[in-house]
């Protein structure tokens, strides 16, 4: 009897540095190589956002597209499924014989869900799982709590070296046509209808990843990287890996690799170094994320203290819009909104904005993030607001940002303000007083 297994693609769209690939490609004789269109995606959400805006999408798109090109040149393809995880795998386990399913532990909550059910209603199928988007495997990083701060963690695993980057299989086997409901990705389109191109248009998928982690690595900003990397533009002030390592393009270890690699040619410093600090923060956050579970989303964030943010439709209606009384945050909005794309230091600056200045429940900002971020990772994106609104992580108990002096560092002539019509904005912030205003507290 033909060994049938099903490869359950997420955040891991890539066929390098893959050892789940590697094991299917020899484990079974026949290979579904599913990812689900989940239509919540297109949902809103309960912050009045949607879950993936354009920007995100059409990155999300490209990159399937590379992968079904990848899988066919290896013998096989991408079935796109337009029903959820849990739909999709158990009419699939019902229907047909799988020996192996195959999956990458994801931070998410909803994820962990699905494939925790699936293992427990078929316990025939063989749920193979590893850690193929993180640096460490998590039984060679095991906490029995995780650390309460990053430098707790940094500084027990910031030695350890993570497993070798692998290459990717000769050859995969054949797929299976008989699933009416699944089709495969060279029917869908990608619509770029909506997309302008920018300075900052990302293309989504595996070999735009590895033109970007050579072109970066063949330069030199690698070598001044901290000294640059709170810049709010310029595409080599930062890596700009970020995108590609959230859907799994590119992987942290093929990061790390390039970074060695470049260390032993040019020696390193400060800066080579916090390229591997940064990717110790994403270690922790999606290490905290799946501790943490539901906590990541609830309103006290892991701490239990109370908060004090609140909605005003208003207020955050026009910080989404970028017109608020602060140039500088508005003008990172606009570019968020038009781009899908902003700096670190741009991303600190809004969260604080919005928490802090206007007073508004830090979950919808992070809503909103979720739907305009390019790179957005729900383990980066819901920690960091955590961080900031002083619920999560940050032993200080959060960052307040004065936003005048970070002008006068980041913008003192304000050229970025003026590019992206930052110093546009009503001059009233509020049009009624906030005590007649509704306060909803999810």
């Amino acid at each position: 009897m033909k060994k049938i297994g099903i490869y359950w693609f997420g955040d891991d769209l890539r066929v390098n540095d893959n050892k789940l690939m590697q094991l299917a490609s020899f484990e079974v004789d026949v290979l579904l190589c599913i990812y689900c269109v989940n239509k919540v995606n297109h949902s809103m959400s309960v912050f009045g956002t949607k879950h993936i805006g354009n920007h995100r999408q059409n990155f999300l798109e490209e990159s399937l597209h590379n992968l079904d090109r990848s899988l066919q040149k290896l013998g096989n393809k991408l079935l796109l499924s337009p029903y959820s995880a849990s739909q999709t795998f158990k009419a699939l386990l019902d229907d047909i014989p799988v020996t192996s399913l195959y999956r990458h532990r994801h931070p998410g909550v909803d994820e962990s869900k699905t494939l925790e059910s699936l293992k427990r209603q078929f316990n025939d199928v063989r749920f193979v799982i590893e850690d193929g988007l993180t640096l460490f495997d998590k039984k060679a990083i095991e906490f029995n709590t995780v650390p309460s701060t990053f430098s707790q963690f940094r500084r027990q695993v910031e030695s350890f070296d993570p497993p070798n980057v692998i290459d990717k299989p000769y050859s995969l086997p054949a797929s299976l046509d008989a699933f009416s409901f699944l089709f495969p990705a060279s029917r869908f389109i990608v619509n770029k209808a909506n997309i302008k191109p920018t300075p900052y248009f990302f293309s989504g998928g595996e070999r735009a990843a590895h033109n970007q982690l050579d072109a970066y690595f063949s330069s030199n900003s690698p070598s001044s990287y901290k000294s640059v990397r709170n810049a709010l533009e310029g595409w080599g002030n930062s890596t700009k890996f970020s995108a590609w390592l959230a859907n799994g393009n590119l992987s942290p270890r093929q990061v790390l690799q390039s970074l060695t690699d470049y260390e032993n040619q040019h020696g390193a410093n400060e800066s080579t170094y916090w390229i591997y600090f940064e990717l110790l923060w994403r270690e922790y956050f999606h290490l905290y994320a799946q501790y943490y579970g539901a906590k990541l989303f609830q309103p006290q964030g892991i701490t239990g203290k109370s908060n004090k943010g609140r909605y005003y439709a208003e207020r955050f209606q026009k910080w989404c819009n970028g017109n608020t009384p602060y140039p500088i945050v508005n003008a990172c909005m606009n570019q968020l909104d038009q781009t899908g794309y902003i700096s670190n230091r741009g991303r600190q600056l809004a969260a604080s904005c919005l928490i802090h200045e206007l007073g508004i429940d830090w979950r919808y900002g992070a809503a909103l993030f979720e739907e305009k971020l390019i790179d957005y990772d729900v383990a980066i994106n819901w920690g960091n607001w955590q961080y900031i609104a002083g619920v999560g992580a940050d032993p200080k108990g959060g960052r307040h940002f004065n936003l005048e002096k970070q002008t006068q560092i980041y913008d003192p002539n304000g050229a970025f303000i003026s590019k992206w019509q930052g110093d546009q904005f009503d001059r009233q912030l509020d049009s009624v007083d906030a005590a007649d205003w509704p306060i909803q507290i999810l």
